[in-house]
């Protein structure tokens, strides 16, 4: 407990900018627990809504919390094409099971400017022929950019499905040097 008698489940979150569009970074006093795309109006209502009913309690706008300041700062960088790894805290309540386990693995085995098939990934956490299983962690993954979901690809070269969407992945890969930039 803080000074200001906060319970564990409180949960802050602010918006940040970037070359993909808003995103909405929320955090508990445990670490980020949600990056989400596309964070219009629409999208961070039900985002928020879809937390409280999650975690209890209603999030809170606190862009000037300790982890939220230092997440900003390490995606912009990122997006800067200025850091090739987070160093952040993570909450991983909202997954858990065979999708935590392929996310850890993705988060620690998968650097910058690298790419892994969905195959390849489920036989890494043990578990061969889970491709389509894997695919359904990416889908459900809670920190996306942070937990790199965008370098799961298909094992024929072809880029695979995305959460943020397919054009959104386009950048990610490109920022990361693993596709050329899109020309539009």
């Amino acid at each position: 407990m803080d000074s200001h008698g906060q319970d564990e489940q409180r949960v802050v979150w602010t918006l940040v900018d970037t070359g993909i569009g808003p995103l909405l970074l929320a955090a508990t006093r445990d670490g980020l627990v949600t990056v989400a795309f596309h964070a219009t109006d629409a999208v961070r209502d039900e985002t928020l809504k879809q937390l409280a009913a999650r975690l209890g309690g209603e999030p809170v706008e606190a862009p000037g919390s300790p982890l939220l300041t230092e997440a900003t700062r390490q995606i912009e960088a990122y997006f800067a094409g200025e850091r090739h790894d987070f160093s952040l805290p993570l909450d991983w309540s909202l997954i858990s099971g065979f999708n935590r386990q392929v996310l850890r693995e993705l988060a620690s085995g998968v650097p910058y400017g690298t790419v892994v098939g969905y195959g390849d990934l489920a036989k890494r956490v043990g578990q061969p022929g889970a491709a389509q299983a894997v695919g359904a962690a990416m889908g459900a993954n809670p920190l996306p950019v942070v937990v790199p979901c965008h370098r799961v690809v298909e094992s024929d070269g072809g880029i695979g499905g995305f959460a943020g969407g397919l054009e959104t992945k386009r950048k990610l890969l490109a920022l990361e040097g693993v596709l050329p930039e899109p020309l539009f």
